[in-house]
């Protein structure tokens, strides 16, 4: 009786296989990327300001941040493994996507005890593989929504997954900083690691992926397949890169910075941190940032399917300098111009007219930002070649993590060497070669009718 009533039991919170149905399948993927935006949100956001709190110089945290970013320049590399090395038995993308999930969860409870203030190099290692098995899940969800998906899901799927994305970074960044100050920080990396969890146990476990279609028999090792298919992948991209104007100018388009972004990554953190703001109001802060960011993404991207891509996209590139712009006049004329450690004895306090400038632009940014990144990443859609769009688009996407990398490190050491108010005007100056660019890349087809 006993074992008949726990058979039962188990069958009634038996977890459903959201790909069954669309509502199911639109859910399945706004949670698979919202585990990748709460570890993105958590180390890019939290971490870096709790670097700063405990004294790491701009320079360390930029690097820091930096690193970060170098598994999704090279994500491209992980398709052919994520293609090849998989198994019907487990389901081809599933498969990857719980291997990915449980290792992420894995290199952040390792990552826990490490302090980085002390071993930083350790600690960078760790999460830097973390991001390996981010950027690899990324792929395989990719894939799994390529697959699965209906052409009517797509466009209502697509807005789910990035905004999935950015309520993931939110909960990451924000929501720890909120937290920090009630469990303490080192606590929180259960509070990130349980999320994911949570989101592997209800969506991928549970998850049936129907068998892929039959696989040509590969002469020789799986590894020689893939090795294969990474050459075909850059043959086919490099074809597609010589395509037409507006795709080869967009290579050096995706290499450049559009607009300012200093508002936006570890100088802000460090910034924030000087400027005397707790994890409550920097939670506060980044939460309305995202907000912003998210709604006038979707209004930047409908703003431009009217009035044409290059004209939207410059205007919103510009948009985003002129906070950053703003924000150094700021700084320089209070007079707040190298960084100066939170733990420093007799620090001065900082103004609090130039706390305020600084939530008004950092919000005014975000907008501006928001608008920039639903045009920028349509951009790219236009000039990519139907046939290899996979690739293509990917490598596009692989070259603008390249740019947040980049950035990130040179901003670093700049604060060090010359001081905020001479970061932030270079950041906007560089951030405005990419309009010169535009006017050479030609129409772009559908999405330029003006």
């Amino acid at each position: 009786m006993t074992s008949r009533r726990s058979q039962r039991t188990f069958s009634a919170v038996r977890l459903p296989d959201l790909l069954a149905s669309r509502r199911g399948r639109l859910a399945a993927f706004f949670l698979l990327y919202l585990t990748e935006g709460i570890p993105a949100g958590f180390t890019a956001t939290a971490v870096a300001t709790q670097m700063r709190r405990q004294g790491l110089q701009p320079a360390a945290i930029g690097a820091f941040i930096g690193a970060l970013y170098v598994p999704w320049a090279i994500k491209w590399a992980f398709g052919p493994f994520v293609d090849v090395l998989s198994s019907d038995r487990w389901g081809r993308r599933r498969m990857w996507i719980l291997f990915t999930q449980t290792m992420m969860v894995v290199t952040l409870l390792a990552a826990m005890p490490v302090s980085f203030t002390t071993r930083l190099w350790l600690f960078t290692a760790i999460i830097l593989v973390h991001n390996v098995f981010s950027a690899t899940q990324d792929v395989a969800i990719d894939a799994l929504a390529v697959n699965v998906l209906r052409g009517d899901e797509r466009g209502l799927a697509n807005g789910l997954m990035f905004g999935g994305n950015y309520v993931g970074n939110a909960i990451g960044g924000s929501g720890v900083l909120l937290l920090t100050p009630l469990i303490g920080f080192k606590a929180t990396f259960l509070f990130v690691a349980a999320a994911i969890a949570l989101v592997t146990l209800l969506v991928p476990a549970p998850m049936r992926e129907l068998p892929g279609p039959p696989r040509l028999a590969a002469n020789g090792s799986r590894l020689r397949a893939v090795g294969k298919e990474l050459g075909r992948f850059v043959r086919d991209t490099g074809k597609a890169f010589v395509g037409s104007r507006a795709a080869f100018i967009a290579i050096f388009l995706a290499l450049l910075p559009m607009g300012g972004y200093a508002l936006s990554l570890s100088l802000q953190s460090n910034l924030a941190v000087e400027l005397g703001l707790d994890d409550r109001r920097i939670g506060l802060l980044g939460l309305g940032s995202t907000a912003l960011s998210a709604g006038f993404c979707v209004l930047g991207g409908w703003l431009s399917d009217r009035l044409g891509r290059r004209r939207t996209l410059a205007t919103f590139i510009v948009g985003t300098t002129l906070p950053t712009f703003a924000m150094a006049i700021a700084m320089h004329r209070f007079g707040w111009i190298m960084p100066i450690s939170p733990l420093a004895a007799g620090r001065p306090i900082p103004p609090h007219e130039l706390v305020t400038i600084f939530w008004v632009l950092t919000l005014s940014y975000a907008v501006f930002q928001g608008l920039m990144y639903g045009v920028g990443t349509a951009i790219y859609m236009d000039v990519t070649t139907p046939a290899v769009a996979a690739t293509q688009f990917t490598a596009y996407m692989a070259l603008c993590n390249v740019v947040y990398s980049y950035t990130s490190t040179w901003q670093g050491r700049a604060v060090e060497r010359w001081g905020y108010p001479v970061t932030l005007t270079l950041d906007g100056a560089f951030g405005l070669v990419s309009v010169f660019l535009l006017p050479f890349m030609g129409r772009l087809g559908r999405g330029d009718p003006r």
